[in-house]
């Protein structure tokens, strides 16, 4: 397919010898410089599907820098939360351990200065972040944007909801208006596990450059779309709602036994809901942490919600309460149950919340 030998050399530290079904339908594409959306089930390998060619591309080209007219990145990621885009940076870093790419993490919660000082030193090729701080950086003259020549959305229907649709909006439009400017030749690479007609009309309408045709770009879906029914079972109890904190606590004592120990992502809504489940909990002696955006007003810190995330992948503790901040792209080996205590709205939340189930198909991200 076209995949750089360094980059194959690399999977193989990870025993990845073939590709899954959507990175063989999405890496021609991309390496053929073709723009596309596509979606796919969790754990089925859409990180590696972009990832792959375009660094692939970005090793075929690199030409010698003038590191005194660093033109900016050539590769821009979109995500929406930090906790996914320092999964993205992770993968990157596996990926190019061994060759001279350099990539930057710009996200929201870190010391923008710092950030500024290291992009500066840095001066990526590739740069991963939330569009509220690459926005900023970019209206800053800091990010400069002219050089960029794939551009990638991930979980892109989450990024066209009301409480992102504006910045990731905006940066997208200032992306376009340089590379034209520069006559930068841009694909476009939007996903996610779910993206409905509806999404796809209101993501291309708002992140794809308006004097392109839409007709053009290829929209693909993968036929692991069936997994979450195929792979996992779906429960449903009925409390009473003022007994429904004993009720999990009473859940968790029942599965987590000798022979099967329980590792259980918990999700809700609400900050102030995860706040009183992690609470009662905690105050039960359940091993226990919190991911979520605040406690009461005051908002948890980048370092506070790695910190509680760690935790839980490394097997420190038996439950992670978060809300949906964890529905997303995370991928955590070895949880045994996704619990959610409230019903969300949109069916395609429960889908991303279910998925956190799935184990990566082996080699895959």
């Amino acid at each position: 397919m076209g995949v750089t030998p360094c980059l194959i050399k690399c999977l193989e530290k990870r025993s990845i010898s073939k590709a899954t079904d959507i990175q063989t339908k999405i890496i021609p594409h991309l390496a053929a410089g073709e723009s596309v959306l596509f979606t796919s089930a969790t754990g089925t390998g859409k990180t590696f599907a972009y990832l792959l060619p375009i660094l692939s591309k970005l090793l075929e080209t690199q030409e010698p820098e003038n590191t005194d007219n660093f033109k900016g990145p050539f590769f821009v990621i979109i995500a929406p939360t930090l906790e996914l885009c320092t999964q993205i940076k992770s993968e990157l870093d596996f990926l190019t351990q061994e060759i001279n790419i350099r990539s930057s993490l710009l996200i929201g919660s870190f010391n923008i200065d710092t950030q500024i000082e290291k992009l500066k030193k840095t001066r990526p090729n590739v740069v991963v972040g939330n569009p509220g701080r690459l926005l900023v950086l970019a209206k800053m003259g800091i990010l400069k944007l002219s050089n960029v020549q794939f551009l990638v959305i991930d979980e892109a229907d989450r990024l066209v909801s009301d409480e992102l649709l504006d910045e990731t909006s905006e940066l997208c439009k200032i992306i376009w208006k340089y590379t034209g400017k520069a006559k930068t030749n841009l694909v476009f690479a939007a996903c996610s596990a779910t993206i409905n007609k509806k999404n796809r009309e209101k993501l291309l309408f708002n992140f794809y450059n308006k004097s392109k045709n839409h007709d053009d770009i290829k929209f693909i879906e993968s036929d692991d779309q069936e997994i979450l029914r195929e792979k996992i079972e779906h429960w449903a109890i009925f409390t009473e709602r003022r007994r429904k904190d004993q009720t999990l606590r009473s859940l968790l004592s029942a599965l987590n036994t000798k022979k099967s120990k329980v590792k259980a992502l918990i999700f809700t809504s609400r900050n102030d809901e995860a706040l009183f489940a992690l609470s009662r909990l905690q105050h039960h002696n359940v091993s226990a942490a919190g991911l979520f955006g605040k406690a009461g007003k005051k908002p948890i810190s980048s370092a506070d919600r790695k910190i509680a995330l760690d935790s839980f992948r490394d097997g420190n503790v038996m439950a992670l309460v978060s809300t949906d901040l964890a529905a997303r792209g995370l991928h955590i080996q070895g949880i045994t149950h996704v619990i959610a205590l409230d019903v969300p709205a949109d069916s395609e939340v429960y889908i991303h919340r279910s998925g956190r189930q799935l184990a990566p198909v082996k080699g895959a991200l």
